[in-house]
């Protein structure tokens, strides 16, 4: 089996498994704090505190509209369990897609050694963000921080998809669509515009050669 393949594979293994700890350990009703804000702006589709979160109410409802008024906390909940498992499968694509730039210069695909050290990379990383106080603490409740990771993974996973191909052709559509990414985030929470100099960087680097003046 090739890199690719077993690269996607495992991503989602890893994705998987962060989603059924988090469901297994989610907050089963109400939490404290602004949870209980955006639990109920979300049923009756109302505004939260500014700056507000539209997409996350939008979203929140589809997941809350077919259920018991009594298990709408743990749906929303569940909302935010789901999305911390798809940021630990791009936080896991993000590290492989980092490892494999220490392959020697010329190599196109890793030997058998070279592929399971870069795979141990990103489970190991992606485990440990995983089980990480603070994120797992986000996961389980109904809050945005949650939704604003996922957007903040995607978009410098992507960014690493348009540096790979950069020299295509279509290669810029990776840029349009990480402005819509930007966009949608934006009706989360702003946290997700703290990427924009990371991807300005990579953005750069792959552009340009570095120089004193650059810099």
């Amino acid at each position: 089996m090739n890199f690719n393949k077993l690269n996607v594979i495992t991503g989602w293994a890893m994705g998987l498994i962060a989603t059924v700890v988090y469901a297994l350990t989610l907050e089963p009703t109400m939490p404290f704090w602004d949870c209980g804000e955006f639990i109920s702006s979300v049923y009756k589709l109302e505004v939260g505190h500014p700056p507000g979160a539209p997409l996350f109410m939008l979203i929140g409802r589809v997941f809350s509209a077919f259920v018991e008024p009594s298990t709408v906390p743990v749906m929303i909940n569940f909302l935010s369990a789901l999305c911390s498992g798809l940021t630990i499968v791009f936080l896991f694509w993000t590290i492989t897609h980092m490892a494999k730039k220490f392959l020697p210069e010329g190599a196109k695909e890793p030997n058998s050694g070279q592929l399971w050290a870069i795979l141990g990379s990103g489970i190991l990383g992606a485990m440990v963000y995983t089980f990480s106080d603070t994120f797992w603490f986000s996961a389980v409740e109904g809050e945005v921080y949650a939704l604003s990771s996922m957007f903040t993974a995607l978009v410098f996973w992507v960014i690493l998809k348009w540096e790979s191909v950069a020299d295509e052709p279509q290669a810029d559509r990776y840029i349009v669509l990480i402005a819509l990414l930007f966009g949608m985030s934006i009706g989360v929470h702003l946290l997700n515009l703290l990427a924009i100099p990371a991807l300005t960087f990579v953005y750069y680097f792959r552009k340009n050669k570095p120089t004193t003046m650059g810099f």
